[in-house]
């Protein structure tokens, strides 16, 4: 601004001075000296900041920092448009900075910088920008969660809140991969969800780690995504258990040994239970049931049941297969008959708060992600995205469903 001021000044006075100058040719030396002398007062310091001034649809990651060269950062301020200070971070070189911070989405920064040269010539820049809207991006939710200690069968499930259009590019910017050296393919059920697995259940004692690298990636036609993160869980003990409905006995085996047979009472006839392999993806110490959330109703349009307290109830499928609890039932039931809308019942006490009884224990001894295989129902195969229970799906079909 100084030069300009400079060279603006020495233009007005040439104007006025006569035409002596400009006749002998005088003037465009006069210029050149002048420009000349002007930059060598600027700073030879070159701030770069990016993104760029003026950008849309900025990364809430990686795309804000400043840089110099020749010459060292002095001085570096980032506000939000409430005049909120982002903090950052400078380079032990001071030739560069960035924001500490993660940004927030749909949100406008403004960037100011200053830098000196080796002779100590200051030097600024200014940009501003705006980060993605999240009308424009994208994030995908995951399951297990980071830290987590699941079962066998716990699949990474990621759940999008965008269709995904592009599945290659954010395929691509997922990775699964496990201690135990076990090939991992994902599988698109639609344009919402993918997830991953190995062949066969995940080792025991295994480390899985789920790396996401989507920040930029466009899913869709200008939609990005934002996230940029690494998560790992635990698998825990082998352990699976066998519900058979045609002899109502449950047992339950861990490495392949039987630890525990529980005497259960499966779907009636009028209400087959899924037969197929399920993953418990939640429990309940106590939750309700309404038999209209799941289409059971009466002639008035009420649930034919409607039990406010079930006790340990574990989640099977994401139409309303559950294995819980049955403190209503006779205990004559459990073993001999099968009286259930659909669920695998356990003999239980009210309040679930009787450590003794069957499904206590199952409940106690039971992860997230542990395998439940319903057979001999006469029903149908649960559905493969109907809850965590893609390994209804042989191997080859699930590759299939790759996008990579």
């Amino acid at each position: 601004m100084a030069a300009s001021a400079l060279l603006g000044g020495v233009l007005l006075l040439t104007g006025c001075s006569g035409g002596d100058a400009d006749a002998s040719g005088g003037g465009d030396t006069s210029q050149a000296k002048v420009d000349e002398a002007a930059a060598k007062k600027s700073s030879e310091a070159q701030i770069t900041i990016t993104p760029k001034d003026g950008s849309n649809n900025a990364s809430i990651n990686n795309a804000a920092g400043v840089t110099v060269s020749k010459g060292t950062l002095t001085d570096v301020t980032m506000t939000s448009q409430d005049g909120k200070s982002v903090a950052g971070q400078l380079s032990a070189d001071k030739k560069s900075w960035k924001p500490s911070v993660q940004l927030e989405r749909s949100t406008t920064y403004k960037l100011a910088a200053e830098a000196k040269d080796s002779e100590g010539r200051i030097a600024h820049e200014n940009a501003s920008f705006t980060t993605v809207s999240p009308a424009n991006s994208f994030i995908g939710t995951f399951n297990p969660d980071n830290g987590a200690k699941v079962g066998v069968g716990m699949p990474v499930s990621i759940n999008f809140d965008k269709a995904i259009t592009n599945k290659t590019a954010v395929q691509k910017g997922i990775t699964v991969s496990t201690s135990s050296g076990q090939e991992v393919a994902c599988h698109w059920f639609n344009a919402n969800r993918m997830d991953c697995r190995p062949e066969t259940y995940w080792k025991e004692g295994s480390t899985v780690t789920l790396k996401l690298a989507l920040d930029g990636v466009e899913g869709a036609s200008g939609v990005y995504g934002v996230q940029q993160k690494t998560v790992t869980f635990q698998i825990g003990r082998n352990q699976v258990t066998y519900v058979d409905a045609k002899t109502k006995q449950m047992k339950v085996t861990q490495d392949g040994k039987v630890v525990k047979t529980i005497p259960i009472s499966a779907g009636s006839p009028e209400n087959k239970t899924y037969e197929g392999q399920m993953v418990i993806s939640e429990k309940f110490k106590q939750t309700r049931m309404n038999g209209a959330t799941v289409g059971f109703t009466d002639d008035d349009g009420k649930g034919e049941y409607d039990i406010k307290d079930v006790p340990h109830a574990m989640r099977l499928t994401n139409s309303g297969t559950f294995i819980h609890g049955n403190y209503w039932g006779a205990p004559s039931v459990f073993g001999n008959v099968n009286t259930s809308h659909g669920c695998v019942g356990l003999q239980d006490k009210k309040g679930a708060k009787d450590s003794s009884t069957p499904a206590a224990w199952f409940y106690d001894n039971t992860l997230i992600g542990d395998v439940v295989v319903v057979m001999n129902t006469g029903d149908k195969t649960v559905a493969p995205d109907n809850g965590l229970n893609g390994w209804n799906m042989d191997w080859a079909q699930w590759k299939a469903g790759s996008a990579v």
